[in-house]
């Protein structure tokens, strides 16, 4: 009687969903890997010295712009910093990210584009995870340098404190998202790590261990960017 308690019960349990949002976040903290893992292996992409001086890394796969006289950008994605206070540490556990924006202009198309933002300083990382910042108002951006010999020592590059890039139908360049908001997407958040806990808490003070599904995204930035210089 017991085994066939214990077997009905067994049978309940895989019967039932996986929590959809779950799977959903998790999916898009692999995809943002995969963006990840494939931008690193352009041999023109951001270059080295500019990667190095990076506090953090928001990789936001597939954001889609629509355009018919008024455009609009929605994505979402995720964060991860290098661990310690001075940001020297080993790249830690990702927040989920949401990037909005609009424009005017006369223009047409729907067009999906990966987009890779590099955080230059402890100010522009612990303002995002606060609250949601008007890139080029709040943070002061930039598009960043292309090329693996290109040099971090640029105006443009010194002044800014996120440097954005984007990639789109295989071509990878800088580009700017002045305008656009980026903010942590705490709902998305309790979805993955399935417990209420800010974004703060999962990217600056290290209060969780990271999500088997961003394997791919650490180890490939540690591979490409084990050290802040």
């Amino acid at each position: 009687m017991k085994r066939t308690v214990s077997a009905l019960v067994l049978m309940f349990a895989l019967a039932l969903p996986v929590p959809a949002s779950s799977t959903k976040e998790c999916d898009r903290v692999e995809n943002a890997g995969r963006v990840t893992h494939e931008i690193m292996d352009i041999p023109d992409d951001i270059p080295q010295s500019v990667i190095d001086k990076a506090d953090c890394v928001v990789v936001l796969p597939s954001v889609v712009k629509a355009a018919f006289v008024f455009g609009a950008s929605y994505g979402r994605g995720v964060m991860t910093c290098r661990g310690g206070a001075d940001f020297r540490g080993p790249w830690g556990a990702p927040t989920m990210m949401a990037l909005e924006g609009g424009s005017f202009g006369f223009q047409i198309g729907v067009q999906a584009t990966d987009f890779v933002l590099l955080l230059m300083n402890e100010r522009a990382a612990s303002g995002i995870l606060v609250s949601k910042v008007k890139l080029g108002g709040d943070a002061s951006a930039a598009a960043g340098p292309v090329g693996r010999s290109a040099s971090a020592e640029t105006d443009a590059t010194i002044r800014a404190e996120i440097l954005s890039y984007s990639r789109a139908r295989g071509l990878f360049a800088g580009v700017s998202l002045t305008g656009s908001t980026l903010r942590a997407d705490n709902s998305a958040n309790r979805s993955l790590y399935h417990k209420d806990i800010s974004a703060q808490d999962i990217v600056l003070n290290g209060k969780i261990a990271p999500s088997p599904c961003a394997k791919q995204l650490l180890e490939t930035l540690a591979k490409h960017s084990p050290k802040h210089t």
